[in-house]
């Protein structure tokens, strides 16, 4: 069947690993054409493995990249836009200092002394002594290392000369999103903010006297804050034949986004394993309350004045990238070279095997957990029989799931 124009939704993820863009055609839900690269931006930091950071032009730069690639016939007779990507993280920027676009070809770029890097939710430097010095929030949300607000502190107390630099930040969504409807000043919905900590979901306002009081510099902080579903501006310029003026939605979060996708019901619940790992639900009637103590379940706003009930653990699929790494240097230490990719599929065949099946059990807590920041990794029931390289790749498999359970 031939489609009609307005037809058709641009989606855009924008991931901790990889960006994902589709075309969605709105007759039937069907995704048209889609196109995905890995941004291969992380940084390295002065902090070591408690740093974690990545080169934001690069990630506009996959953005980009992605959507030259889809139909152009398909993207002129695209009437509405939507971002979402990896919550919690935080990039600081100065409005007014974008590339000169003056060739009338519209870029997604930045130039990169007027942006710091994203510093993501697996950033690190945040210990617990550090956030036990920070404001008691009366949010029913903790705050955890990697969240928006805490880096921000931590370099209002360590690093105070690099905040004087920008004028706003946002995450990595909310700078599309600015940068798309040529937006000074940035706009951010109640699931990104809530991801940072400090944001009180049911009066949608950040706690400013309490973080001011406390030294942050609050004037950095998005000052408008949308529901889900609520545009945030109009496309700037025709962008590879996308019309100017197509409106744009407010960046969303990236979990709350695959839920919506996934759910076909409220006694459903969703699985979800990527870089992390989350099970969760929608809770029919929850209402946030004062956070007392860390909690392996947390309620993050979700749409329609709803909660998602998240149990989130921050070991997932980046604990079995690190194995496969791992074994990758292990072999060239000893004098060979293996592509990723065969190492990959070596161990997903060995570990669907039945000889694979053992009793040793993995605990794979690399990162350690938000409500348990110091656990670590463990193995137990280690045998002669439970050496094999399948063995082990399926018993880490299984920790990973049963993590989520605890």
């Amino acid at each position: 069947m031939t489609q009609q124009k307005g037809d058709f939704v641009l989606g855009i993820d924008l991931g901790t690993t990889s960006v994902k863009v589709i075309i969605l055609s709105t007759n039937n839900n069907q995704i048209v054409a889609k196109q995905t690269k890995d941004t291969q931006a992380n940084v390295p930091s002065t902090l070591g493995i408690e740093g974690n950071k990545q080169d934001v032009p690069k990630i506009l730069s996959a953005v980009h990249n992605c959507v030259s690639r889809l139909p152009k016939d398909l993207l002129k007779q695209v009437t509405k836009i939507g971002v979402c990507g990896q919550m919690h993280g935080i990039a600081l920027w100065k409005t007014g200092k974008k590339l000169d676009q003056s060739d009338n070809t519209f870029k997604l770029e930045f130039n990169k002394e007027n942006i710091s890097h994203l510093y993501t939710w697996q950033d690190g430097r945040c210990d617990i002594n550090f956030l036990n010095t920070l404001p008691k929030s009366k949010s029913h949300l903790p705050i955890h290392t990697g969240y928006g607000c805490a880096t921000l502190f931590w370099f209002a107390k360590h690093k105070p000369e690099k905040l004087q630099i920008y004028d706003t930040c946002g995450t990595v969504q909310d700078l599309v999103v600015s940068l798309l409807c040529g937006n000074d000043k940035v706009i951010m919905s109640t699931q990104n903010a809530a991801s940072w900590g400090y944001f009180c979901t049911e009066e949608a306002k950040w706690e400013l006297q309490l973080m001011s009081d406390a030294g942050l510099p609050v004037k950095l902080l998005p000052q408008t804050i949308l529901h889900p579903g609520q545009n945030a501006g109009q496309l700037i310029k025709s962008w590879f034949g996308i019309p100017a003026g197509v409106p744009i939605g407010v960046a969303l979060g990236d979990l709350q986004c695959s839920v919506l996708a996934l759910l076909k019901g409220p006694e459903e619940a969703v699985l979800n394993i990527s870089t992390s790992a989350q099970l969760t639900y929608v809770h029919p009637s929850y209402k946030p309350g004062a956070c007392d103590k860390l909690e392996s379940i947390e309620y993050f706003p979700y749409f329609n004045g709803k909660y998602l009930a998240v149990a989130a653990s921050l070991n997932g699929g980046n604990i079995l990238a690190t194995f496969v790494k791992t074994l990758q240097q292990w072999t060239m230490d000893l004098g060979f070279s293996v592509p990723q990719s065969k190492v990959w599929d070596k161990l997903i065949s060995l570990g669907k095997e039945d000889s694979s099946i053992s009793t040793m059990e993995i605990e794979p807590l690399l990162l350690g957990e938000r409500y348990a920041p110091d656990k670590t990794a463990s193995v137990t029931g280690i045998t002669l029989d439970t050496l094999h390289l399948g063995s082990v790749f399926r018993s880490l498999c299984s920790g990973v799931i049963r993590n989520l359970h605890k």
